[in-house]
């Protein structure tokens, strides 16, 4: 399948914004070069993205003569230096890909880029981002790619006959990949076992991840909850309603299946329980399936399925990166038209080592591709109507730090009582929000 043609909207929306650039470029005294120079693009990355956007930037070099340099920095050192930058009013770089949850503390920053959100290109793009890329009523990033959780099993385990036969018994149904919370929590314990016989579990069905909030996150969405952890218009604070309760009992109701340690346990850690074969299943970031070490014990005996779903539907957390554009670049026009160009060539980045894009027809063009078994798997997730994204607000980042990961870490800790865990994070996160 071929991704849907936006090319020609995309031509007339950036000849309009061409105008508009050039006054501004002839006002703005700040950015890397002289204004009107175009012959150069400086673009800040996060370690993963410079592979993503490699392609792009070669082929637009190509047919453009614009050379595009993409300066790769550690998470962290990316986010300090774009304050930084953007708080000095001066930047060295003119478009920066930016964490989702950035977007908010960055937006005033940021040139608004709504020419280039053409009805067609809404529509090739998951509702969630284009929710995501809006601050304030301006769009201030584009997509440039996405993941969500999905649903990883061992291939081993749910194909063998007498692991079917026993399941079928005991539950009364078919053992397959797991569409509910139910479902999750019944294959979960089934596979929770002594498998040599020492007396120590070293099989477990699942795990639970404490030292993350994300996956509880993608819980509370798969419940229905509109308005996670709370409503950034509003200011309502919603972290302690029957939503969010429900879904921390869920997932912390998964622990006798899970490996000890679970306040500690981040995304790495799951990961190597899994690939060491510890693990029946993980729920885990869509990159990842083709990632697996070729020294890993589950190597070859991997499936994957959409994201489980609870009464609310299937649903995860976009982890999207969007590309903007600095106030402060002389280069509007410039920085703008190569992410035009980068959207329209998103299909580029099927071939990275990531994998990932934004665009719904390049998942969808990835359709009975061997190799690519995981993007049906994210395109359904992304695609449910229950998937949404991270409140907007310029203190997430803050809250995750100070409030949601240290209570989930307690949560999973030993018994607590969620009710009172989660009516302390909402006075937290009103004194953070006020």
């Amino acid at each position: 399948m071929k991704l849907r043609s936006t090319s020609g909207r995309l031509r007339t929306a950036l000849a309009g914004l061409a105008v508009a650039s050039s006054l501004i470029l002839a006002g703005c005294g700040a950015g890397g070069t002289s204004a009107g120079t175009t012959g150069k693009l400086t673009v800040l990355v996060e370690g993963g993205g410079k592979a993503e956007l490699q392609p792009i930037a070669d082929l637009y070099q190509q047919q453009t003569g614009t050379t595009v340099e993409l300066v790769e920095l550690p998470y962290d050192g990316l986010y300090d230096r774009i304050q930084t930058e953007l708080g000095a009013g001066k930047t060295s770089f003119d478009v920066a890909a930016l964490d989702a949850i950035w977007l908010s503390a960055f937006s005033g920053g940021m040139s608004p880029l709504d020419g280039l959100f053409t009805d067609d290109v809404k529509r090739d793009l998951f509702p969630g981002l284009v929710t995501e890329a809006q601050v304030n009523g301006s769009y201030v990033g584009m997509p440039a790619w996405t993941n969500s959780e999905i649903l990883y099993y061992r291939t081993d385990l749910f194909g063998d006959p007498k692991e079917k036969a026993t399941f079928q018994a005991k539950y009364g149904y078919p053992l397959v990949p797991p569409t509910t919370w139910k479902q999750y929590k019944d294959v979960a314990e089934f596979f929770t076992r002594d498998t040599n016989g020492d007396g120590q579990t070293d099989l477990y069905g699942t795990d639970v991840k404490g030292a993350v909030e994300t996956e509880w996150l993608a819980t509370v969405s798969q419940t229905g909850e509109k308005k996670m952890v709370l409503d950034p218009k509003s200011g309502e604070v919603t972290i302690d309603d029957a939503d969010h309760l429900a879904a921390l009992n869920f997932y912390t109701s998964l622990l006798p299946y899970a490996p000890p340690g679970a306040a500690q346990l981040d995304w790495a850690g799951a990961q190597n329980l899994f690939y060491q074969g510890k693990l029946a299943m993980m729920r885990f970031w869509g990159h990842a399936y083709t990632q697996t070490p070729a020294t890993a014990k589950v190597k070859g005996k991997i499936g994957v399925a959409p994201m489980i779903a609870g009464r609310g539907g299937i649903a995860g957390v976009p982890g999207a990166w969007y590309l903007s554009v600095p106030k402060a670049t002389t280069k509007q026009d410039e920085a703008k038209k190569f992410i035009a160009f980068a959207y329209e060539h998103n299909d580029l980045s099927i071939k990275t080592s990531l994998g990932l894009v934004a665009r719904v027809s390049a998942f969808e063009s990835q359709a009975g591709v061997a190799g690519h078994e995981n993007y049906p798997a994210i395109l359904t997730t992304l695609k449910s109507p229950a998937t949404i994204a991270r409140p907007a607000t310029p203190k997430w980042q803050e809250i995750v730090t100070s409030v949601l990961t240290p209570m989930l870490q307690k949560a999973v800790a030993k018994p607590a009582d969620n009710a009172a865990l989660l009516k302390q994070a909402k006075a937290q996160i009103q004194a953070i929000v006020k």
